[in-house]
């Protein structure tokens, strides 16, 4: 079985702030713009609403008013996947074909990479914990974890610092191509966010 990321570009700070907002008027954007999403994920999901799961706007609508959330840890994905629609709202989808869809152990193959590279600021397993805002609820699927800004800086210079010590020595980590690929994709990202004061990248695994 295969798995996909969903990464984007976005204000970390003001994305989180959105859980508890109370921001009805965005909730009715989504309601009204993205109906036929919603639709389609309340089919795909039917037989766990059946069994007492949220709707994804009753999801939407939980996560924004800060609960309440179900008592059954079963539907704490609903909450996950909300969150990840208001960051696909709000921010910008980043080129992903580096690790969609991806199997086994290719993230932390990648973080290999990274370090290899001495990149350790940051990390693309991060996607994978349940790293929701509070007061979500923990969810196993869809992972979820984010890069701050003061991370990807630091990451920056430490492959700013690598790239140097390289280009003075001529020798280069033996990595995969494949994965200088995944590693040059992630050193995007960050160039794009370090060029927005604030930006960050929030990453789902589903």
């Amino acid at each position: 079985m295969s798995s996909s990321l969903s990464v984007y570009l976005l204000d970390v700070a003001a994305t989180r702030a959105l859980v508890g907002s109370h921001d009805h008027q965005l909730l009715e954007v989504v309601r009204n713009s993205f109906g036929d999403d919603l639709a389609r994920d309340d089919d795909y999901f039917s037989d766990e609403i059946g069994q007492g799961a949220p709707t994804a706007l009753e999801a939407l609508r939980a996560v924004i008013d800060g609960g309440p959330f179900s008592e059954n840890k079963d539907h704490a994905f609903q909450y996950g996947y909300a969150y990840d629609r208001l960051c696909s709202l709000t921010g910008s989808f980043l080129r992903n074909d580096c690790f969609t869809p991806h199997r086994g152990d290719w993230l932390s193959m990648v973080d290999q990479g990274l370090k290899a590279l001495g990149i350790t600021a940051v990390s693309v397993e991060t996607f994978s914990y349940g790293d929701l805002p509070a007061p979500l609820p923990y969810a196993y699927t869809p992972g979820s974890g984010e890069w701050t800004p003061d991370q990807i800086a630091q990451a920056l210079e430490q492959f700013e610092a690598t790239k140097a010590a390289v280009d003075a020595s001529g020798q280069a980590p033996p990595l995969e191509p494949e994965v200088i690929d995944a590693v040059m994709q992630c050193v995007g990202w960050m160039r794009l966010a370090a060029e927005r004061p604030g930006f960050g990248v929030i990453g789902f695994r589903s």
